[in-house]
């Protein structure tokens, strides 16, 4: 895993900071699609305009589908990070659907029972359980499997003079990284205890990659080593027109327009 981190590090470095013909489309797929996400073993998940969820190989085959689409409204966003475990955001419904790897649905977590009211953003945890950020009540809190609040932080209007409100939250490197565009990121153990604040700020499509913090300000590729002065940029001229999403893995770009998926190489 620690070689796995290196090498990743190592093609932000090299790969997505290299010139933008360097890049060489692989893959297209799906058409009216509003969302997509890639597990660390390059699975793509594809969200359709009409809820559908579809699980496809790095090829483009298809793998799993979930279709119960109707039941708590529009997913708000998804998170892979753990390939053995899906999680749905409804955010408007505070609720968090929980699926296994052929999509099949483990769980339902209902975040209003556990007097969450304001759910902002999710993520996976370290220990298998969820991040939420509850906007209400201003605090980070983590779930069990089963949805029970199993800690939180203090309130973030007490610890901050101008407190953040983030809009992801990413668990990797033993730390917690919560990202307010208007803010920046705030980095934190796993007791709630601030390690860091970095003024970041504009960023979308957030990422932690070894110890690299990515993200994407219109046209530019932007990466950050937590700790330094190490801030870089990369001008996409023009690939990121008209992109929705963008996500970075060991040797792909994935980026989402038009309502389609496009999947670009480096060509080495």
């Amino acid at each position: 895993m620690k070689r796995l981190l290196l090498l990743c590090a190592l093609f932000i470095q090299t790969a997505l900071f290299a010139q933008q013909d360097s890049f060489m489309l692989v893959l297209s797929a799906g058409e009216q699609l509003t969302d997509f996400a890639v597990d660390n073993l390059g699975n793509i998940f594809l969200v359709f305009e009409s809820g559908q969820l579809k699980k496809i190989s790095p090829k483009g085959d298809s793998i799993a589908v979930f279709n119960d689409v109707r039941r708590f409204g529009k997913i708000y966003s998804i998170d892979v990070s753990n390939p053995l475990k899906v999680l749905l955001f409804y955010k408007d419904f505070g609720t968090i659907v929980v699926l296994d790897r052929m999509l099949n649905n483990r769980n339902i977590m209902d975040m209003r029972k556990q007097n969450i009211q304001q759910a902002k953003a999710i993520a996976q945890s370290y220990d298998n359980g969820v991040w939420v950020y509850d906007e209400l009540d201003g605090k980070l809190k983590r779930l069990d499997d089963n949805g029970t609040i199993t800690s939180e932080t203090a309130d973030f209007r007490v610890l901050f003079d101008a407190p953040p409100s983030p809009v992801n939250i990413v668990d990797a490197n033993q730390l917690v990284y919560l990202y307010d565009p208007e803010k920046g990121v705030i980095i934190m153990d796993y007791f709630g205890t601030l390690r860091n604040k970095v003024a970041i700020l504009g960023w979308s499509d957030v990422q932690v990659i070894g110890n690299r913090i990515l993200g994407r300000k219109g046209q530019f590729l932007e990466s950050y080593t937590a700790g330094s002065m190490d801030l870089r940029e990369q001008d996409m001229k023009g690939l990121l027109n008209g992109v929705k999403k963008v996500q970075v893995s060991l040797d792909y770009l994935y980026c989402l327009k038009d309502g389609q998926l496009l999947v670009y190489s480096l060509n080495r």
